[in-house]
């Protein structure tokens, strides 16, 4: 069994098993034309289960054989440019390479006894991060998983610098379309059950200043503590920006932490176009980027950013056999010093290797793509009298719904789009993701592939009536 560890006798075989993997996925990729089979969780499960791990192949191109029945030939392939669903992206060559080497190479960047140069990739890495921010020369950093363990270490920073004698006082205050980790982190963090306020949004998904200024009022007033503003810069569902320059005007004024979850909006950090969008954004106190969503990196690579380095020793525990004190003094820069995580990838080394290829204006400009179409892809929903679309875009999501002309029942019309989200996906012809907007069942279009077209806008489009109004169709049918 040795021949399979890697080691200078088995780079050969390294290489050929390798290449062999990558020729796989290339013929794969080449030949997908659609971005899903449509198979079915029972029609899966059964092959998986009948294997039996303990028996193995012992044999690369079985595997990879068995790999395609099981896992490549009904993956979901988000290159596809009818992919038009969740937060994914297609990734640039650059950053596969670069994941290929890191997983090979296998450092760990918990210390620099481990890593080594990595280390100063990742630090150089946040540094240039920063600095596109504009968080200024005392700011700092550590990559993380993605976006929900960002804002989880930020809302941990956030509620040590509150310093408050009571987690059962402290107040986060976030909109209501904020993500989902923001609630998740408050719960981790031993915040009491009403911890998130939620401030309601304007008509275009963006929260509302006034009624921030409110509630941070009212929670002075109750000798309640403002631990935390969560601005999102790119909601999930709508890909709205909150008015960040006057947030932080608030948080300045009631001495409160501001967080920007720019997990989604990261990419206008390098847009050519739309920079301007996040305006305010210099003026957090910690940020969440998420690389894997608007920069085009594989699955993950995200970072948190904090405006004032001194911030991130409350995440700081020494041991000995790992980073001990005296390391500081000895100038040992250990990672693991600023990370919830010990063990950790070397996830910087993808967007190093895209950064040092296509340069930031090349990933701005795939970004800024993605946004130009989700305007043509807004346009072609609100001239089409068969669709309700709610908000016009800031990034590249499209939120909107199928009506009828003839129905009227709004539970009706529910189901009618709920059907053709499943009836699409069961197809495999395109992807669509979905949501709820005032209680109503909505579908959405998060548009991240600079391939995808406005004609495939229309087809994709042309198909979710098609199955609305097979399934209305039935539905007369049954009722009659």
């Amino acid at each position: 069994m040795r021949s399979h560890l890697l080691n200078d006798t088995t780079a050969e075989r390294y290489r050929s098993s390798v290449t062999e993997g990558i020729e796989r996925v290339a013929a794969k990729l080449a030949a997908t034309d659609r971005p899903f089979t449509g198979v079915t969780v029972d029609a899966l499960a059964p092959a998986i289960d009948a294997i039996d791990l303990d028996k193995p192949l012992l044999d690369t191109a079985a595997v990879l054989d068995e790999l395609e029945d099981v896992y490549l030939r009904d993956a979901i392939y988000f290159h596809h440019p009818r992919y038009l669903a969740h937060l994914n992206c297609p990734v640039v060559i650059p950053a596969v390479l670069g994941e290929a080497i890191l997983s090979a190479v296998n450092s760990s960047l918990d210390t620099w006894d481990q890593s080594a140069g990595g280390t100063l990739i990742e630090r150089k890495l946040i540094d240039w991060t920063t600095a596109r921010i504009g968080l200024g020369e005392n700011a700092d950093g550590v990559f993380t998983s993605g976006g929900t363990q960002s804002n989880l270490q930020a809302l941990l920073l956030a509620r040590e610098e509150a310093k408050s004698d009571s987690f059962a006082k402290l107040r986060i205050f976030a909109s209501e379309v904020s993500h989902f980790s923001v609630k998740k982190s408050a719960k981790l963090l031993g915040l009491s059950q009403d911890a998130v306020v939620s401030i309601p949004v304007d008509h275009d998904k963006r929260m509302q200043t006034v009624a921030l200024a409110h509630e941070l009022e009212r929670c002075r007033k109750d000798g309640l503590v403002p631990m935390a503003v969560v601005a999102t810069a790119g909601t999930t569902d709508f890909g709205s920006i909150d008015p960040l320059p006057e947030i932080a005007e608030l948080c300045e004024q009631f001495g409160t932490w501001m967080h920007v979850d720019a997990a989604y909006g990261c990419g206008l950090l390098a847009s050519v176009k739309y920079r301007g969008r996040i305006d305010g954004i210099e003026r957090a106190d910690s940020v969440t980027v998420d690389y894997h969503k608007s920069f085009f990196q594989p699955v993950s690579s995200s970072a948190v950013l904090v405006r004032d380095a001194s911030t991130l020793r409350h995440a700081t525990y020494h041991a000995e056999y790992l980073n001990p004190k005296r390391m500081v003094q000895e100038r040992i820069p250990n990672q693991v010093d600023k990370s919830l995580q010990t063990t950790r990838r070397f996830d910087a080394l993808k967007l190093w290797m895209t950064l040092r290829t296509m340069g930031a204006d090349g990933i701005g400009q795939l970004f800024d793509e993605v946004c130009d179409l989700a305007v043509e892809g807004w346009q072609l929903l609100a001239a089409d009298p068969r669709f309700d679309v709610v908000v016009e875009p800031t990034l590249s999501t499209l939120v909107f719904r199928y009506v009828p002309a003839a129905v009227t029942d709004p539970a009706e019309i529910d189901r009618a789009n709920l059907y053709a989200r499943k009836a699409l996906f069961a197809s495999g012809d395109a992807v669509v993701a979905g949501t709820k907007v005032q209680g109503r069942h909505y579908l959405k279009f998060t548009l991240l592939n600079p391939e995808t077209t406005a004609e495939d806008i229309a087809a994709v489009l042309d198909l979710i009536a098609g199955h609305a109004e097979q399934y209305l169709g039935e539905s007369l049918d049954r009722a009659s």
